[in-house]
């Protein structure tokens, strides 16, 4: 599917501190270097307030970094329910979990098949142009709770572009990401394997970076 630049939505994400966990990891929560796109649409989600999962599926998603986000570990408590007891302290441990400083990506949003009306990209306009009309709650988050956005932007139509890292499809790429979660359990959950290219001012997505969010 080919995607005319005139309909894309651009924004820019700017994150202070995350973490986006590997899928597999367990008592060392290690992080992927970039945001999967499962996590992106749960963002663009909470961002208009929707929460039905399910309700903007057949959107495209196109990841583009922005920066070379710092990695630093830091040592903190992870709770695992072992015991119906939620106080009792063996639900309770200290891990390591990786930390990614400084998170500046942008998303470019495509309808795609979304059936939904209004669509999850025309409602994201609907939030610049009229965020009073928006009704949602808690804080803007990439990820964890903790992890908040600091600043969502509107990119233009012509803006010029920095230097991009597109996150494109590679069956043979180094990153196996998540393109949509089973909370449940993993026996839905979704991937595909994608790669990180070199800097460049390529300013429009190639046709390899753009992911549909399907929970099929």
């Amino acid at each position: 599917m080919t995607t005319t630049t005139d309909k894309i939505l651009r924004l820019q994400i700017e994150v202070p501190i995350a973490c986006f966990r590997q899928s597999r990891a367990r008592e060392y929560a290690e992080t992927y270097p970039a945001p999967p796109p499962s996590t992106v649409y749960g963002m663009l989600l909470s961002l208009v307030g929707e929460m039905d999962r399910y309700k903007h599926c057949g959107t495209r998603l196109a990841i583009a970094l922005l920066s070379q986000p710092e990695k630093s570990t830091v040592i903190r408590t992870f709770r695992r329910f072992k015991k119906k007891d939620i106080h009792d302290p063996s639900n309770a441990r200290p891990d390591y979990q990786e930390l990614l400083t400084d998170v500046r990506f942008i998303i470019c949003v495509d309808s795609g098949t979304d059936k939904s009306q209004p669509m999850l990209a025309e409602r994201l306009q609907m939030a610049f142009a009229n965020p009073s009309s928006l009704n949602r709650f808690g804080g803007l988050c990439l990820g964890e709770s903790r992890d908040l956005v600091n600043s969502v932007t509107l990119v233009a139509k012509n803006y010029q572009s920095q230097l991009l890292q597109w996150l494109v499809q590679d069956e043979n790429g180094s990153l196996t990401l998540p393109y949509w979660v089973d909370h449940v359990g993993s026996k839905g959950t979704r991937w595909k394997r994608y790669l990180i290219l070199e800097p460049s001012d390529l300013s429009n997505p190639p046709d390899s970076a753009w992911t549909e969010i399907q929970a099929t």
